[in-house]
């Protein structure tokens, strides 16, 4: 009887729990509405119940019922900024939501650049007194939790227990951009403001759009089609996955030259070879000697065993390596490790330390981005015995194999880079809340593929506006400058990405903000995220807003060729400067008066540095001695330029070619 008694008990606790009206994850107390737009109620009730909603700000009561599944929806329109209100869902039993404000709702989309919070990880510039002065309780902060998912979810999880006040407590580990926009949207609109930041490093656009609009974009119809026949589920695409990544392995193995039929050739012995040269680690070898190599890449270094060492293990600590590696010791497999950001630390076995030479070589598997042996220096050594022995410095390296010489690598189905995963997840769930626009930062993981990014980056933009029913303003960031400076480039990835994203300035309320002046040669995460939000905020306040500021700098209008000289008429004034923080709305004067970023090509398409002038406030002109007929010109068209050309708002001139497409 004491076990009907309790299974009773526990029918009507779970009767109870379910009665309850749930919404979901992003609607909490504390939140904003977009002003005078119409707010979805998606929910569940008890089936076939009645359920009621009642706004504070206007008092009037909506109803809806039930499904048989408990599902219900209702739409209720939103007042003008201001607050705060409550705003109470009931089925017989109340859910009542506290503190929200109307105001501004802005959606904060990207990668790493864009999630960077102002402190952990990312340390903006100065973050230890933004983080003190944060103090700004009409913005309110909603982050979405990191998810994949193979179809559209209906929820989305969200972090810090959904939205929060802008606070010193809530901001170190919010997105930066996202925060220093709407910081300088409050300032200007006195409004309440919502930011949601829904982010991850790493990630492609492809990540970020609808299985719907990708399978209509070139180069993605097999990533498509898989999940089509695979019924979107994980087990059966992981499995195919497995398959197919078994026989890449396999064909990359054959090509790599530091392979004979899988058997490692290098690791026995120092090698000597004209073959190998020499990198300083830790460091990522792209701006060390190998731009834009992504593949197989083995490294060595040998120090000497002290005579106390013997017989003692040896730990070993190399950092950080990008993406995989194998690493050997004296000719033996010691570990294997996988992660770009997994600090590597093995065990060299007793029985194996002897006096003498130690041969540490490590072959390391880069698929993407960047790749090598990265971190700080103090984090490579070889410890024993109580000593440590530093690994920081001079390596031998040589390229086993490039991913060039090799089809694609298959993706991964659990990696956040899969196609669709992060908008089935983290985008698809918010698109019935309504917003005021979107700010994007992200491209970088796309460097390398970009004609397919122009036409990719545009198709997400009306993928999002279709999901949310709105043309709202989707303004972005141009990639900064990175990497080390090459003075003719024309070959450039980044430079060619940059274009791409711009293409996307074609489409209606769009809006680019200019970052080639901000970056930094060896961070791909330049710590000036301050500038950014501003000039993402400056193309807001003009075209969204009204505001009478200037959000673009200066484009060119035309160009002509005359007697050996390529003249450049710009749209609007031009001048010589930097960017500096004490600019305010003006260039810092140039410690120099030479136009700096031109390249200029005759008839045989060779560039060659440009000597530039500028004949008036908004013609500069072309020449090099090189060329005798100027036929094309390029401005900041390399990976890391230096251009100093600005408007009077103190605005970059964004990168430009004239023989673009």
């Amino acid at each position: 009887m004491n076990k009907y008694k309790l299974t009773l008990l526990a029918l009507c606790l779970a009767l109870v729990c379910q009665a309850k009206v749930t919404l979901p994850s992003f609607f909490t107390d504390r939140m904003v509405i977009q002003q005078n737009s119409i707010l979805t109620l998606p929910g569940h009730a008890r089936p076939g119940r009645t359920v009621t909603a009642i706004a504070s700000w206007n008092d009037q009561k909506f109803t809806t019922k039930a499904a048989a599944d408990g599902s219900f929806r209702l739409e209720i329109p939103t007042p003008a900024a201001g607050g705060p209100y409550t705003l109470t869902i009931s089925d017989g039993e109340k859910l009542t939501l506290s503190q929200i404000l109307s105001g501004e709702v802005w959606f904060c989309s990207g990668q790493s650049n864009m999630e960077m919070p102002v402190a952990g990880w990312g340390k903006v510039m100065n973050y230890e007194q933004e983080i003190a002065a944060a103090d700004y309780p009409s913005i309110r902060l909603l982050q979405i939790k990191k998810a994949t998912a193979f179809s559209p979810a209906e929820d989305a999880k969200v972090n810090m227990g959904g939205w929060q006040p802008c606070s010193p407590g809530t901001i170190p580990e919010f997105s930066s951009v996202a925060y220093f926009y709407a910081r300088a949207l409050w300032k200007e609109l006195n409004v309440p403001i919502g930011v949601i930041d829904c982010t991850w490093g790493g990630t492609p656009a492809e990540a970020w759009t609808s299985i719907e609009t990708l399978k209509q974009v070139m180069g993605f119809q097999k990533e498509t089609d898989k999940l089509k026949q695979f019924d979107y589920d994980r087990s059966k695409l992981i499995t195919a996955y497995q398959e197919e990544m078994n026989e890449w392995q396999q064909q990359l193995s054959k090509q790599d030259t530091g392979l004979d039929n899988g058997t490692p050739c290098w690791t026995a012995s120092e090698q000597n070879g004209k073959e190998w040269k020499t990198m300083n680690l830790p460091g990522y070898w792209e701006g060390r000697g190998l731009r834009g190599v992504d593949g197989v890449v083995w490294f060595q270094h040998s120090f000497e065993i002290p005579a106390e060492w013997t017989g003692k293990e040896i730990t070993l600590s190399l950092a950080m390596i990008d993406d995989e590696d194998i690493t050997y010791y004296n000719g033996k497999e010691i570990a294997r490790g996988q992660g770009y950001a997994t600090p590597r630390h093995y065990t060299i076995p007793a029985k194996d330390v002897k006096a003498g030479k130690g041969i540490i070589t490590v072959r390391v598997s880069d698929f993407g981005g960047e790749g090598g042996i990265h971190g700080k220096p103090e984090e490579m050594y070889a410890e024993a015995n109580g000593q440590k022995i530093s690994l920081a410095g001079d390596w031998k390296y040589r390229v086993g194999v490039t991913l060039s010489d090799l089809p694609p690598a298959p993706q991964s189905p659990e990696s956040s880079s899969y196609p669709t995963v992060l908008y089935n997840a983290m985008v698809h769930p918010l698109t019935i809340f309504p917003i005021k626009g979107v700010i994007w930062y992200q491209g970088e993981a796309n460097v390398g593929r970009h004609e397919q990014y122009a036409l990719l980056f545009q198709s997400l933009i009306t993928d999002w506006r279709k999901q949310w029913k709105s043309d709202f303003p989707f303004y972005f960031v141009q990639l900064a400058n990175y990497l080390e400076p090459v003075q003719v480039q024309p070959d450039s990835q980044w430079a060619a990405l940059r274009e791409a994203q711009a293409h996307a300035l074609h489409m209606d309320n769009t809006g680019m903000a200019v970052i080639i002046d901000i970056g930094e040669a060896g961070d791909i995460h330049p710590k000036n995220k301050q500038e950014v939000g501003r000039r993402l905020s400056l193309l807001s306040l003009v075209h969204t807003y009204g505001k009478d500021y200037t959000a673009e700098a200066p484009a060119v209008k035309s160009f002509r060729i005359s007697d050996g000289k390529l003249e450049l008429t710009f749209d609007a004034d031009v001048k010589i400067g930097s960017y500096s923080v004490y600019a305010g709305s003006e260039p810092a004067k140039s410690a120099s008066d030479v136009l700096k970023g031109f390249i200029l090509a005759g008839p045989d398409g060779v560039f060659h540095p440009a000597v530039a002038s500028q004949r008036d406030s908004r013609t500069i002109v072309l020449t090099s001695p090189e060329i005798e007929i100027p036929i094309a010109a390029r401005y900041d068209w390399a990976d890391c330029p230096d251009g100093n050309l600005y408007g009077n708002n103190g605005l970059p001139v964004a990168p430009f070619r004239t023989d673009g497409k």
